[in-house]
């Protein structure tokens, strides 16, 4: 008998050591303690636990993520962008009329500043040319064979390492919690696609972003989806909660952005009758990433959204105060 209580006592021991050890853990090691690290770890206990008001079914949690400027670098100009003005060099030889038509000539000309300063719908038709005929297989293999080569040229690694890693953990911690994780982009939904797996343990169906349409081909028993230049969703403003809805089915309990562009998401977000999580990161470190907001044309930050965030008590992050490293190669 004695045994027995002996090998019960350390049985209670050894389980309340496991519990101390998992409950010591720190889901989000990058970033530093604070409101915001606060909030966010509050929100996971409040809509996990089934005794709490805000308590969230698990089939109804979605979070939704912003990639350019959220997950990863998007200064001094689009990841996607840098693929497809790549593409179009590659292309120039067979195409010799570029050298005196626009927006091509610009493009070729290397000139960022005055690439920057192309009309959008311009620049994106120029950009939509160069993915046009190919099917969506050999995109997304054109996608995959350029990262494993390209690199960012200020911190000369590949784009895919300049990902960050508080954002990483974010994601890890939520589907840890039983939440499905969206990444709802402006940028090209099938060139997310290619690396959101690998990169952000994010599944391809699970990439929101804007599309152009495809048409389909069956020719000698063989099928294809052939990409076109004609926009099917511009995954930007109001067009990024029209698209949760058509693709999820669901309003977000948490959305995180960067921009302008992710505003209309936070708010839709915010309209859920249980408790809702709204974040925007703010880019106000210039020596380890970006400093930079209402007068970038590239992940505007505005004074107008920021009053928004106020207003509506969002949680704004700070990449300098609320993050210890930005980067995995960070030490």
């Amino acid at each position: 008998m004695k045994i027995i209580r002996i090998i019960f006592l350390v049985f209670l021991s050894i389980l309340f050591i496991n519990i101390s050890y998992a409950a010591s853990i720190d889901p989000l090691p990058s970033w530093n303690a604070g409101p915001n690290k606060t909030a966010i770890m509050q929100f996971i206990q409040d809509t996990t636990n089934k005794s709490n008001s805000n308590y969230i079914p698990p089939e109804e949690r979605i979070a939704a993520f912003d990639q350019d400027g959220t997950l990863w670098v998007e200064q001094p100009i689009y990841t996607e962008v840098v693929y497809s003005l790549d593409q179009i060099k590659q292309l120039a030889p067979k195409h010799p009329e570029w050298k005196n038509q626009e927006p091509y000539r610009t493009i070729l000309s290397g000139n960022k500043k005055a690439i920057l300063q192309l009309k959008p719908n311009i620049l994106m038709q120029a950009l939509f040319a160069t993915h046009a005929g190919m099917t969506v297989d050999q995109f997304s293999q054109s996608v995959k064979q350029w990262l494993s080569q390209a690199r960012d040229v200020r911190w000369h690694r590949h784009y895919t390492e300049l990902v960050y890693q508080p954002m990483l953990e974010l994601l890890n911690y939520f589907r840890a919690n039983g939440y499905k994780t969206y990444i709802v982009t402006g940028g090209g939904q099938d060139f997310v696609r290619a690396y959101a797996q690998q990169v952000y343990g994010v599944p391809p169906e699970q990439v929101i972003g804007s599309a152009t349409q495809t048409h389909f081909q069956f020719h000698t028993g063989q099928s294809d989806l052939i990409k076109t230049t004609k926009l099917l969703f511009n995954n930007v403003f109001a067009g990024k909660p029209q698209d949760i809805y058509l693709f999820a089915g669901r309003r977000p309990f948490a959305s995180f952005g960067n921009s302008t562009g992710d505003q209309q998401m936070l708010e839709y977000t915010m309209r859920n009758h249980h408790s809702s999580l709204m974040l925007l990161v703010h880019h106000d470190d210039g020596v380890r990433e970006y400093d930079y907001g209402a007068n970038s044309k590239v992940g505007t930050f505005s004074n107008a959204l920021m009053n928004v965030a106020i207003k509506n008590k969002w949680l704004v992050v700070s990449m300098k105060k609320d993050w210890k490293k930005i980067f995995s190669f960070n030490q």
